[in-house]
């Protein structure tokens, strides 16, 4: 996988000052499946700007269960909201492995700190952040398996630019809180529908039409307020 792939459309809907400045702090990092970047409570070094790849937020639980409440992609930052030596309650693992933009988390909040704009961006980022932990809440207790996967695979494909990617049944199952067997179960009533092929943990998405149709309404949801912050950051930097 080149290190010139994927770009975090948050970085690029900057105004140019402000982005040539992040970036001089920015060193590439490549995210293998699996890669835990931060556990609950842990303090955060870093803060990461995803480009192609995709990484969860999960709860683990006392008896080795988990399940996601966020996903973050090319649209967003993992890491934040933050303070100084601050934590979050999730886990952050890499369920699509790809490349981020890395800095330390200090340099981040100085740069926060001294640039309004750089400011403003990241605190409608962090209301967006905290929309999606809402809405994956309801989605959680009220939607299938199936339409729940459909969700992931579809925000995933978006943020990653390709059909076909690697996941595992591991990973699957911390995602969407359920036994191997129901991930498995899942995933085949999907590509029993000619939706998506699922071969030794690679994923490929056959049908996109009828995969949205499967997913349930949280995925428009969520994508339009994500979408939100990128188009309102670039409208913002188009009027400086």
């Amino acid at each position: 996988m080149s290190v010139n792939a994927g770009a975090n459309r948050l970085l690029d809907a900057l105004p140019m000052d402000a982005s040539r400045r992040l970036r001089r702090s920015l060193s590439p990092v490549c995210l293998d499946i699996g890669r835990v970047l931060f556990e609950p409570g842990e303090p955060i070094v870093f803060v990461d700007f995803p480009r192609n790849c995709v990484v969860s937020l999960v709860t683990p639980f006392q008896e080795g269960t988990s399940v996601e409440v966020a996903s973050i992609g090319n649209e967003g930052i993992v890491g934040v909201p933050i303070r100084p030596g601050g934590s979050l309650a999730f886990r952050a693992v890499s369920s699509v492995a790809g490349w981020v933009d890395r800095m330390e988390a200090s340099t981040f909040l100085n740069e926060v700190k001294a640039d309004p704009r750089l400011q403003e961006l990241v605190n409608d980022y962090v209301r967006a952040f905290f929309g999606e932990i809402a809405q994956a809440a309801a989605c959680n207790r009220l939607h299938s398996n199936e339409e729940r996967l459909s969700r992931w695979l579809l925000m995933s494909q978006d943020r990653v630019g390709t059909d076909e990617f690697a996941i595992t049944h591991d990973l699957l199952g911390q995602i969407l809180g359920s036994r191997r067997a129901t991930v498995t179960l899942s995933a085949e009533r999907l590509r029993a529908a000619g939706l998506i092929r699922y071969y030794r943990g690679r994923v490929t998405i056959v049908d996109r039409v009828g995969l949205e149709a499967t997913a349930c309404e949280c995925y428009r949801a969520i994508t339009a307020e994500l979408d939100g912050v990128v188009r309102r950051a670039q409208g913002s930097s188009t009027t400086m």
